[in-house]
């Protein structure tokens, strides 16, 4: 365990780390962030992508924003895949820069599933594991759309999603990825699969709500030498979570109640018995904004993943250095920090304050939100 020294002493967080055979020049990893950047129709990222991952590459671990496993994934504008050999070339360039720059960069492997829309299909009526409509809004080039009931996916369907996630695992290798993460969080299709309230097969996928992850991991880790695959949980998701455009829409289907909790316990054992790199674990909002993160919710799961965990959700420098120095996670990711802050583990170092990000860019404006943040430079004053 690394002892958290105070005063100016060395900071957890920025010790070197290991997630599985990652090796990590310190314990600060930038999370998945969706930021619709790609232009073309072929989904592959551009010029401004090679930059932003650049400018991060100081992160102890990048995880990219989320990627298509295939086109019946998409489900959001704007994302890049990692299925079609321009995706592969062209992610292969920004895998390029940012170990030229020293950093390490896994792909993040996502899958809508019900969460998508038929804007998104050609018209064509989105999957799910049931006929449940999930109640959320999704995201397409002509606006936010509701939601609709999906049709349930039949045993081909799943069978050739997992085929899809192995052949992404493979396509993020030749990409020269260092490694990939499932996302398995928030409201899209594995979580779909995972909860009892949108999962009501009567076949295998619905007696064991957590088949699908875990063949989707058989596959995934299968794609790699070592231990260089990882996975993102949330089972704290609640309807505090959602996007204000779900607010006030009745009958949300992610409680995070005991029996919720209480199956991801058996699901993060599980998980515990493969070869993973490390689980990234989404953990309880925090009870008000800027308060602490709640670290008893990641302990919860330490208790149970003998492999590395890293922790994420309203985490700052102190907290972050609080539950690396306590052993209870074994590095800190931060998403809206590294928005404005692309140099954001030599802010934590020289303790300097931290920029806000426009949330107007977060989704839009090409360069302008993107790679247009500075680093920190002293003023004239300080000097």
């Amino acid at each position: 365990m690394i002892q958290h020294e105070q005063g100016n002493g060395p900071q957890p967080l920025l010790q070197p780390g290991r997630l599985g055979d990652l090796q990590l020049p310190s314990r600060v990893v930038m999370a998945p962030l969706t930021r619709a950047r790609v232009a073309g129709a072929d989904l592959a990222p551009g010029d401004l992508h090679a930059a932003y991952y650049a400018q991060r590459a100081t992160a102890g671990l990048i995880v990219t924003e989320g990627t298509w496993v295939s086109e019946q994934a998409i489900g959001f504008p704007g994302v890049p895949g990692v299925y079609s050999e321009p995706q592969v070339t062209a992610w292969r360039r920004v895998t390029s820069v940012v170990h030229a720059l020293g950093g390490r960069i896994v792909a993040q492997l996502w899958h809508t599933g019900a969460h998508s829309h038929p804007d998104h299909r050609r018209g064509e009526r989105p999957a799910g594991p049931s006929a449940i409509n999930p109640g959320e809004t999704s995201p397409t080039p002509a606006g936010p759309r509701p939601t609709i009931t999906p049709r349930e996916m039949t045993l081909a369907d799943v069978e050739t999603v997992v085929s899809d996630y192995g052949a992404a695992a493979r396509q993020a290798r030749r990409a020269g990825f260092d490694g990939v993460e499932v996302a398995a969080n928030g409201t899209y299709l594995i979580s779909q699969f995972l909860n009892p309230r949108l999962n009501r097969r009567a076949d295998q996928y619905g007696a064991c709500r957590h088949r699908l992850l875990l063949e989707i991991v058989d596959v995934v880790t299968a794609a790699w030498d070592g231990r260089r695959a990882g996975v993102r949980l949330s089972p704290y998701w609640a309807a505090a979570d959602r996007s204000r455009a779900d607010r006030g829409r009745g009958g949300y289907p992610y409680p995070a109640d005991e029996q919720t909790l209480a199956d991801y316990d058996v699901l993060v054992a599980e998980l515990s018995e493969r070869p993973l790199a490390y689980l990234h674990l989404r953990g309880r909002a925090p009870a008000a904004p800027g308060a602490a993160p709640d670290l008893d919710a990641v302990a919860r799961y330490r208790k149970l993943f003998a492999g590395p965990m890293i922790a994420n959700h309203g985490f700052g420098r102190d907290s972050g250095n609080a539950v690396v120095g306590a052993g209870i996670a074994d590095a800190v990711s931060f998403g809206r920090l590294f928005v404005a802050n692309p140099d954001l583990v030599s802010r934590f170092a020289l303790d300097q304050s931290l920029a806000a990000s426009d949330r107007g860019t977060h989704y839009r404006g090409g360069a302008r939100g993107y790679t247009d943040y500075p680093a920190w430079a002293p003023s004239e004053a300080s000097r």
